[in-house]
């Protein structure tokens, strides 16, 4: 598959999308360079996520600030889509605002050891062998000292429908699925989706949590809405064409995977072995270590039988640093 196109330009900073609606990019939209929005109306303002650190977070606020200085004097609202930290380790420097997550998002974000987890694992990375080299490498360019991650104050469960100004903004929790309390916001009046990482556009999405089903039903709920703009959560802004590429891939990946885990392969031999020709123009292919995990322990799980066929997210971690200089094939 070729890498998908998109009208707008891929490069570093907010895009105006249209009637109130901006999209912040950060290429390449590998690991931790993450997107983010903003919706205005009527001096009101509400931001779709936060950076991966504060630098980050500082730089994109700022920038906001220049394209709409009376709505984003003080943001009033604050969405978290999910707890990866490259969407809420910023949280601090949104001083004031309501943030709103969905219920399971909040409760990983209490218990994930934050910043401070991933501060220690790059002052250690020399000491973590083949691990610490990859860890090291994916998030050199992030600074998680002296982050303290600001928790939602209010969580939802299912849906809750936001007003920004005279807008109507549609939280809806499509989790889990990519973590546990995924969430994408709709604004129906601009015909644009804001989906956290339910979309990596030109990359390997990662599944953390799963079940896969939700994640592939979370994609036909977004090709059924009047929706013209998407913006991901990694990756150039795209229209309907790319999500039913993420659909495809997961659709693709879950029947290999079945295929492998009946024929008694272990997670890496099926990692190794599941062909990603179709997507070799998307980046990060070592992500498939940890999809395969995620769906051989869905598959165990469907059996209701202890298995030594599944691992946690140590070894996945591990596996994906063995196979991270690896061609995709």
């Amino acid at each position: 598959m070729k890498k998908i196109a998109s009208k707008w330009a891929f490069t570093k900073g907010l895009r105006d999308i249209g009637n109130g609606c901006y999209a912040y990019l950060q290429p390449d939209g590998s690991w931790g360079w993450s997107n983010a929005g903003l919706i205005v109306d009527s001096g009101q303002s509400m931001l779709v996520d936060t950076l991966f650190d504060l630098k980050l977070t500082r730089e994109m606020l700022d920038s906001m600030r220049r394209a709409e200085p009376q709505a984003t004097a003080k943001i009033g609202t604050l969405v978290n889509t999910h707890s990866n930290g490259d969407h809420c380790f910023g949280n601090e420097l949104v001083a004031g605002a309501e943030i709103i997550a969905s219920k399971a998002c909040a409760e990983d974000l209490q218990h994930d050891g934050g910043a401070a987890r991933l501060a220690e694992m790059q002052r250690n990375a020399s000491q973590m062998g083949e691990v610490g080299k990859f860890f090291a490498r994916i998030f050199a360019p992030f600074d998680f000292q002296g982050i303290n991650v600001a928790m939602p104050t209010k969580t939802f469960q299912g849906e809750l429908e936001c007003r920004v100004g005279d807008k109507i903004v549609r939280l809806i929790e499509v989790g889990p699925a990519h973590t546990r309390g995924d969430v994408i916001a709709y604004v129906p009046k601009n015909r644009v989706v804001f989906t956290g990482d339910i979309l990596f556009i030109n990359g390997h999405p990662i599944i953390w949590a799963g079940p896969v089903a939700n994640w592939i039903n979370a994609c036909q709920l977004m090709l059924d809405l009047d929706i013209e703009t998407v913006v991901p959560g990694h990756g150039p802004i795209t229209d309907k064409k790319g999500i039913a590429a993420v659909k495809g891939y997961l659709e693709y990946i879950a029947a290999e995977a079945r295929k492998r885990y009946d024929a008694g392969m272990t997670i890496a031999e099926a990692a190794a072995d599941i062909s990603l020709d179709s997507y070799s123009s998307w980046s990060d292919a070592e992500r498939i270590a940890v999809n395969v995990g995620s769906l051989y322990r869905e598959f165990v799980a469907e059996k209701g039988t202890a298995s030594s066929r599944t691992a946690g997210e140590g070894e996945l971690f591990a596996l994906m640093a063995q196979m991270a200089d690896r061609p995709s094939h």
